[in-house]
C-alpha cells in the first residue's frame, strides 16, 4: 500500500471524526479553598473546538490522496 493511500485513509477517518463529534470534551478539577482539615473542589467541564470547516478539508484531502494513490 502506498503512503499517500494510507494517508488518505486516516484524513478522512479524522475529518468524519471531526464532523460528527466537533469538539474535544474534558474536565479539570481546581481547589477553591484549602483550609487545613476542609477542601472545597469544583470540576469544571471544558471543550476545545473543532471548526465543521477543518472536517471537510480533511474528508476531501483524503479523497484526493486516495485518487492520487490509485493512478499508476
Amino acid at each position: 500500500m502506498k503512503a499517500s493511500t494510507i494517508l488518505g485513509v486516516l484524513l478522512v477517518l479524522f475529518g468524519m471524526a471531526a464532523l460528527i463529534w466537533k469538539g474535544i470534551e474534558y474536565t479539570t478539577e481546581e481547589t477553591l479553598i484549602d483550609a487545613g482539615p476542609i477542601e472545597v473542589r469544583a470540576e469544571e467541564e471544558r471543550t476545545i473546538p473543532i471548526a465543521p470547516v477543518v472536517g471537510v478539508v480533511a474528508v476531501v484531502g483524503g479523497i484526493i490522496l486516495l485518487g492520487i494513490g490509485r493512478q499508476p
